[in-house]
Formats: structure tokens, sequence, C-alpha cells
């Protein structure tokens, strides 16, 4: 790939099941670890281990933990963190449920959207990350999805305004919604695209044109 790129970092979002980590791993291979200078990071796995080492989470529980368990300022420290990291850095890679919506506003960053049309794959993907029964995964998915959404939408309402409904993207009277498209610059389908072919689709939206 050419060295130059339209975008300079790059966010990756999307619920549980639809991609975004492996997509990450992707990236990361492709742009930083054959010979490029990107890093990436995962929002998700870096509250996972302050989770176990605050003692809030138990490592072998096998389903991932909702976003209640952390207090707001240190939810809010890490994702603000991040918007400003995107502000002032180049060639990083974010993976995380609000790093789309943290990189609104923010310019020469590629928002990426992962989503999977078929809810049963989303499910047996977690059935075979976590190794859990199908109803069990289906629980977690709705769970954490509306513990999270819940927290996140009374925390970043001011921010919503400010980055979302007062720039036009999204009216006024619209619900908050983290993972609405309008949000993004590219969304995936990953059950409609291979690995491969979702890959691709990042690679050339960022390559910048001869």
């Amino acid at each position: 790939m050419s060295q130059k790129y339209r975008y300079h970092n790059i966010t990756i979002s999307g619920l549980p099941g639809c991609g975004s980590t492996t997509m990450l791993g992707m990236l990361k291979e492709e742009l930083g670890n054959n010979g490029g200078k990107w890093t990436g990071f995962s929002g998700g796995e870096f509250m996972r281990d302050y989770a176990i080492v605050q003692g809030l989470f138990k490592e072998n529980t096998g389903l991932h933990h909702d976003a209640t368990v952390y207090p707001p300022d240190f939810d809010r420290q890490v994702d603000l963190g991040m918007r400003e990291r995107l502000q002032k850095g180049k060639h990083q890679i974010f993976e995380a449920w609000l790093s789309g919506f943290m990189a609104q506003g923010v310019e020469g960053t590629l928002k990426v959207l992962m989503i999977c049309s078929d809810e049963a794959v989303r499910v047996d993907r977690i059935v075979n990350r976590d190794n859990v029964s199908p109803q069990q995964a289906i629980d977690n998915m709705r769970v954490r999805y509306e513990k999270n959404t819940k927290k996140w939408r009374e925390m970043y309402a001011k921010e919503w305004n400010e980055w979302v409904v007062q720039k036009g993207v999204i009216s006024a009277d619209k619900p908050i919604d983290f993972w609405n498209p309008k949000l993004y610059d590219l969304t995936i389908d990953t059950y409609k695209l291979s690995r491969e072919q979702s890959l691709q689709t990042v690679l050339d939206a960022i390559q910048a044109q001869s």
C-alpha cells in the first residue's frame, strides 16, 4: 500500500459480535506490523483489564461485563482522552463502542461502523468467543446494550447536542443513538462481507488517491 493516506486516524465501533475487535487486529497487522507506523488500541480490553485489577470483575467468568461497573468520571476520562489523542496524534486505530462518537468533528479520522445484519450470526460469534450458551449470549448482549446506552446517554447528552445536533448531523427530535450510521464515514456489514473484503474496504477508504 501507499504510505500516503486520506485519513491519519481510524476509529472502529460496533456492538458485540459485529467484528470490531477482529477488524482492529487485521488493521494492526496490515498497517502496523507490516512495516507501518500505525498503532492500535482496544477500549474494551483496556476497560476489562482495569475492572480485573480493581476487583470489579472476575477474569474467568467468560462473558463481558457492562459499563456500569466503572465510575462515570473514569469513563469520561478514558473516552475524552481518546478524543484528545485523535485530535493530536496520527496513525492511530481506536476500537471501542464509543470511539466513533468520540471522533465526531475530529478532522482526518475515518469513522468505521461495524454491523452484522443477521442477529443469529452475532449470537453464534459470542457463543464461540465466550464459550457460553446461545441464551446466555442473548441475555448478555441485551443487558449490556441497555445498561451501557442508558448510562452513556445521561453522561454524554451535552456532547451529543454539541457534536451532533448543533452540527446538523441528526435532528434534536431523534433519540441519542451512538451507532446511527449518519455518524460514520463507512458502514461495514460483516454478515455480507468476508473478513478479507471488510479489511480491504477500510484500506481502500484510507488510501490516498493518486
